[in-house]
C-alpha cells in the first residue's frame, strides 16, 4: 500500500532524507493497554498521525530511555517516516509526512525486508522502532540501529523521558514507596 505522494517533505522537494525512521505499527500500539484492541484500525491512525505531527516538528525520535540505541539526526536533518501496519490496521492510509507500508503477511518480515532494501541501496542511517527483541536482532543484523515504542508513542512528553533524581522528590521513603511526585497516596495530590 505505498502511496508514492505520501513522502516527507524533504523526499518530495529532491533532498535525500538523512534518516530512515522505521515504526512497528502493531508493536507501538500493544505497548500500552490503553484499550487498543477495540479499535486496532482507529489505534494505528492516532500513532501514525502523532508520527506525522512530530515529523513536522522536526523528529520522530525523541530523546530518553526506552532501549533506544540510535541518535536522531542532525537539527534540521530531514527524517523519512515509515510506518508498518498489518492485520486489522491495514486499511490505514499515509499522511505527509508517513508513508504507510501494509501487509497481509507478517509485519516483522516487511520491516525486515525494508531494511535490507536499504541496505543494499543507500547509505543512509536506518532506524526501527520496535520492542521485539527477535526483530531487532534481526535488523540490527543488518546494520539498523533500534529504539524502544517510549520515543514515539502519542502523548510522551519529553520531560517524561528524562531521569528522575528520586532524592528531589521527596526519594523513596514515601509513604507510597515510588519516589513519584505525581503519585497519590498519604503524601501524594
Amino acid at each position: 500500500m505505498h502511496d508514492p505522494g505520501s513522502e516527507t517533505t524533504a523526499k518530495a522537494s529532491g533532498e535525500t532524507p538523512g534518516r530512515l525512521v522505521i515504526v512497528d505499527g502493531a508493536n507501538v500500539v500493544g505497548s500500552v493497554p490503553d484499550g487498543w484492541w477495540r479499535d486496532r484500525h482507529g489505534a494505528a491512525e492516532r500513532l501514525r498521525d502523532a508520527l506525522a505531527e512530530r515529523a513536522a516538528a522536526g523528529s520522530v525520535l525523541s530523546p530518553g530511555p526506552g532501549g533506544r540505541t540510535a541518535e536522531p539526526g542532525a537539527p534540521g536533518e530531514a527524517e523519512e517516516v515509515v510506518l508498518v501496519v498489518e492485520g486489522a490496521a491495514r486499511r490505514v492510509e499515509a499522511v505527509p509526512g508517513v508513508r504507510v507500508e501494509a501487509t497481509d503477511g507478517s509485519g516483522d518480515d516487511l520491516i525486515v525486508a525494508l531494511v535490507a532494501g536499504e541496505a543494499a541501496g543507500t547509505a543512509r542511517p536506518c532506524t526501527v522502532v520496535t520492542a521485539d527483541r527477535a526483530l531487532r536482532d534481526r535488523v540490527r543484523a543488518l546494520g539498523a540501529d533500534t529504539t524502544g515504542p517510549r520515543t514515539v508513542r502519542p502523548g510522551r512528553s519529553r520531560h517524561v523521558d528524562r531521569p528522575r533524581d528520586p532524592e528531589a522528590h521527596g526519594g523513596p521513603d514515601r509513604a507510597d514507596g515510588t519516589g513519584n511526585p505525581h503519585a497519590s497516596g498519604p503524601t501524594g495530590p
